[in-house]
């Protein structure tokens, strides 16, 4: 199914019009140029070549849209806020600093998507394109753009196509953004298409989502490096009462909030997964005066009886044997009984 073209302008506001933009395939992405990675061996390939074919399309397919026939505008960054969804959690620091390195260097290649605000006068509000806006902003220059006129729903559908075709969202990002889609009131089909998914993963998003308070994902951050299988987990386990205070007191400590953002998932990982020792019954033996003579640790599996008193040991010693056909004749009579 073809995608929509949310992109198409076709009158622009008159601000500031911008010529010289340049288009091609081989420049980067968004002004970004993704970080060189080490040689892995074969077997450590993580993605297919079919995967990589088709986000390198898919995100030239979105610059072609972008570059062909519209006109691209100036705009004061301060003028312009964020979607009204939020999707990611936060911006990679080193990312971003490279991205403002690259754009003083060889200007913001990419526009951004924009509409005009739905409730504020001359301003603007952002369909995607947030790393570049704040890239603009940190460099004191006007950020390009490209003006639309869009609705709610057909900005959170470039913004979830913009994301699919560009830089993915980590697991837990993608879970957050649907259930914030899901409480502006967006259906499942709609956060099945903004998020490129189909409804049962569209399901299973959500789930996550509402199974960890919102405040521990905030907490820990994309944690990219994590995927649904150990967020399930994760939800899982703060089911028990005592789990979950664990993991509020490890995100109270004070540098876990400078951790990286895989460091404090595992940090809280650990914590959860740490098995409570199940309490022992214990009862004491004693003569009619008080005087302890042995103790009794019943556990899951059975019993440890520690003799405190050497006489008492003395005693059970010589009466075992007794002790032990008392106990099968009972046993015996319950039996036919």
């Amino acid at each position: 199914m073809a995608r929509k073209n949310l992109i198409e302008v076709s009158t622009p506001l008159q601000l500031r019009p911008e010529t010289g933009a340049t288009t091609g395939s081989d420049r980067p992405i968004a002004g970004l140029t993704p970080r060189m990675r080490a040689a892995s061996p074969v077997g450590g390939i993580t993605k297919t070549l079919g995967n990589i074919t088709e986000k390198v399309e898919r995100a030239q397919d979105l610059e072609r849209q972008l570059a062909a026939g519209q006109t691209i505008v100036e705009i004061d960054p301060t003028l312009i806020d964020g979607s009204f969804v939020k999707d990611r959690l936060e911006i990679d620091p080193a990312d971003l600093s490279m991205l403002v390195e690259q754009i003083r260097e060889h200007g913001q290649q990419v526009p951004i998507l924009v509409r005009p605000h739905p409730s504020r006068d001359k301003h603007y509000q952002a369909a995607y394109g947030h790393r570049r806006l704040r890239a603009a902003a940190a460099l004191g220059r006007p950020v390009r753009a490209i003006v639309k006129t869009l609705t709610d729903e057909e900005v959170i559908l470039a913004q979830g196509q913009e994301n699919s075709a560009r830089v993915d969202l980590s697991f837990i990002e993608r879970a957050l953004f649907a259930r914030r889609m899901q409480e502006h009131g967006f259906d499942r089909e709609t956060i099945s298409r903004a998020l490129s998914v189909d409804k049962p993963e569209a399901s299973r998003l959500l789930q996550v989502a509402d199974s960890i308070p919102t405040a521990m994902i905030l907490a820990i951050g994309p944690a990219p490096k994590v995927g649904r299988p150990r967020w399930l987990a994760l939800a899982d386990r703060l089911k028990d009462p005592a789990l979950n205070r664990r993991a509020d007191r490890e995100m109270r400590i004070a540098d876990f909030g400078s951790a990286d953002t895989n460091a404090r998932f595992e940090r809280l990982w650990k914590v959860t997964g740490e098995t409570r020792k199940k309490e022992k019954a214990t009862e004491t033996v004693r003569t009619r005066k008080g005087q302890p003579l042995a103790t009794i640790e019943h556990g899951g599996r059975g019993a440890k009886i520690t003799v405190t008193s050497g006489e008492f040991a003395a005693f059970l010693s010589a009466k075992m044997p007794d002790i032990v056909s008392a106990f099968e004749r009972e046993n015996a009579a319950s039996s036919n009984s």
